[in-house]
């Protein structure tokens, strides 16, 4: 393994801690009070993610990883650009980002089976866990729309999170019985 592999599993639990955390954080803020603070949970988050990818562009699904990461911050300047409209459309928008972000997060996940990277199931039952998050938007309309949407989106920091979390772990386990 190259000691920049070293610096990549940090990187990766870095981004997963930090959505974690954000999604905490997401289900302690009162969704309808906090529309703004939800959304900067969301810019924060692809931020980060675009970081890391920067960082790591030579790694496996480094094009899903940034097509993800602009998505969030999209969806972010797009609500800060209109917070009107976007407050009344919230739902949908919402529902948009997760479809993709779960076809995305799939489509990352293929890549690293590919590569035979370990714990790839990670990241695929995260783009899973996001498609069912959206069809949960869908079922639960009109309902969902005062006030599940905020834990909605923590679900999926947290298991996004989460997932980057055993992805990193995993490539650490590797990093650590190479060296032995």
């Amino acid at each position: 393994m190259l000691k920049s592999d070293h610096h990549h599993w940090k990187l990766q639990l870095g981004e997963g801690t930090i959505l974690v955390l954000l999604g905490i954080v997401a289900v302690f803020v009162p969704f309808r009070l906090e529309f703004a603070f939800v959304v900067w949970l969301f810019f924060i988050a692809g931020v980060a993610g675009l970081i890391t990818t920067l960082i790591m562009h030579r790694t496996t699904g480094f094009w899903w990883s940034l097509l993800s990461a602009a998505l969030a911050i999209g969806v972010a300047i797009f609500v800060f650009a209109t917070p009107e409209f976007a407050l009344v459309i919230f739902p949908l928008l919402l529902l948009g980002f997760l479809v993709l972000e779960g076809i995305i997060t799939i489509m990352f996940a293929l890549d690293h089976w590919r590569e035979r990277s370990a714990r790839w199931n990670w990241m695929l039952a995260s783009g899973i866990f996001d498609l069912s998050l959206a069809a949960l938007i869908v079922i639960g309309l009109p309902e969902t729309a005062t006030g599940a949407l905020g834990l909605i989106l923590a679900a999926n920091l947290i298991f996004g999170g989460g997932a980057l979390i055993g992805l990193a772990l995993a490539a650490h386990g590797r990093l650590t019985r190479a060296s032995a």
